[in-house]
Protein backbone atom coordinates (compact mmCIF):
# COMPACT_ATOMS: atom_id res chain seq x y z
CA UNK A 1 0.00 0.00 0.00
CA UNK A 2 1.31 3.58 -0.89
CA UNK A 3 0.87 6.76 1.39
CA UNK A 4 1.87 10.01 0.81
CA UNK A 5 4.40 11.55 3.19
CA UNK A 6 4.40 13.87 5.69
CA UNK A 7 6.13 16.99 3.16
CA UNK A 8 3.36 15.83 0.30
CA UNK A 9 0.87 15.90 2.96
CA UNK A 10 1.88 19.42 3.97
CA UNK A 11 1.94 20.56 0.56
CA UNK A 12 -1.47 19.37 -0.65
CA UNK A 13 -2.90 21.19 2.61
CA UNK A 14 -2.77 24.15 4.54
CA UNK A 15 0.83 25.21 4.26
CA UNK A 16 0.89 24.26 0.79
CA UNK A 17 -2.70 24.69 -1.73
CA UNK A 18 -4.91 26.01 1.45
CA UNK A 19 -2.82 28.55 2.56
CA UNK A 20 -5.08 30.72 4.07
CA UNK A 21 -2.57 34.04 3.84
CA UNK A 22 -1.99 32.82 -0.32
CA UNK A 23 -5.72 32.22 -0.37
CA UNK A 24 -5.97 35.66 1.30
CA UNK A 25 -4.05 37.10 -1.01
CA UNK A 26 -5.41 35.59 -4.14
CA UNK A 27 -8.53 36.77 -3.31
CA UNK A 28 -8.13 40.25 -2.86
CA UNK A 29 -5.97 40.55 -5.86
CA UNK A 30 -7.71 38.37 -7.98
CA UNK A 31 -10.60 40.84 -7.17
CA UNK A 32 -9.47 44.16 -8.02
CA UNK A 33 -7.82 42.91 -11.09
CA UNK A 34 -9.31 44.30 -14.16
CA UNK A 35 -7.75 42.35 -16.59
CA UNK A 36 -7.52 38.27 -16.72
CA UNK A 37 -3.41 38.47 -17.50
CA UNK A 38 -3.18 39.74 -14.03
CA UNK A 39 -4.41 36.51 -12.74
CA UNK A 40 -0.95 35.63 -12.93
CA UNK A 41 0.11 37.97 -11.12
CA UNK A 42 -1.97 37.71 -8.41
CA UNK A 43 -1.10 34.23 -8.00
CA UNK A 44 2.93 34.75 -7.73
CA UNK A 45 2.20 37.50 -5.28
CA UNK A 46 -0.06 35.15 -3.16
CA UNK A 47 2.58 32.38 -3.02
CA UNK A 48 5.43 34.61 -2.42
CA UNK A 49 4.06 37.47 0.05
CA UNK A 50 2.67 34.03 2.28
CA UNK A 51 6.16 32.81 2.44
CA UNK A 52 7.71 36.48 3.14
CA UNK A 53 4.79 37.06 5.47
CA UNK A 54 5.71 33.25 7.35
CA UNK A 55 9.21 33.70 7.33
CA UNK A 56 9.03 37.51 9.33
CA UNK A 57 6.61 35.90 11.80
CA UNK A 58 8.98 33.52 12.55
CA UNK A 59 12.03 35.52 12.69
CA UNK A 60 10.69 37.64 15.45
CA UNK A 61 10.07 34.30 17.36
CA UNK A 62 6.52 33.88 17.15
CA UNK A 63 5.19 30.04 17.27
CA UNK A 64 4.22 28.75 13.45
CA UNK A 65 0.34 28.93 12.73
CA UNK A 66 0.64 26.06 10.15
CA UNK A 67 3.55 23.67 11.42
CA UNK A 68 5.27 22.02 8.01
CA UNK A 69 8.93 20.51 6.99
CA UNK A 70 8.49 21.41 3.42
CA UNK A 71 11.06 24.08 2.39
CA UNK A 72 9.85 27.02 0.94
CA UNK A 73 10.95 26.26 -2.73
CA UNK A 74 8.68 23.39 -2.49
CA UNK A 75 6.28 25.46 -1.31
CA UNK A 76 5.65 28.05 -3.76
CA UNK A 77 4.15 26.08 -6.81
CA UNK A 78 1.67 24.80 -4.53
CA UNK A 79 0.62 28.00 -3.20
CA UNK A 80 0.97 30.01 -6.72
CA UNK A 81 -1.58 27.32 -7.83
CA UNK A 82 -3.78 27.93 -4.83
CA UNK A 83 -3.52 31.59 -5.16
CA UNK A 84 -4.66 31.10 -8.84
CA UNK A 85 -7.20 29.29 -8.54
CA UNK A 86 -8.68 31.47 -5.48
CA UNK A 87 -8.11 35.13 -7.64
CA UNK A 88 -9.62 33.11 -10.56
CA UNK A 89 -12.74 32.46 -8.68
CA UNK A 90 -12.73 35.93 -7.22
CA UNK A 91 -12.09 37.59 -10.78
CA UNK A 92 -15.26 35.53 -12.22
CA UNK A 93 -17.41 36.82 -9.12
CA UNK A 94 -16.08 40.56 -9.20
CA UNK A 95 -16.39 40.81 -13.12
CA UNK A 96 -20.36 39.04 -12.91
CA UNK A 97 -21.31 41.48 -9.73
CA UNK A 98 -19.70 45.16 -12.13
CA UNK A 99 -21.94 43.95 -15.13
Amino acid sequence: MMTLSDTWLDLFGLAGVLNPLSLLIGVVLGWKADQPAKLAIAAFAGAVLSLFIEAGWRTIGLPELIPHDAGALAMIPFRFLGAGVIASVAYMIARKRAA
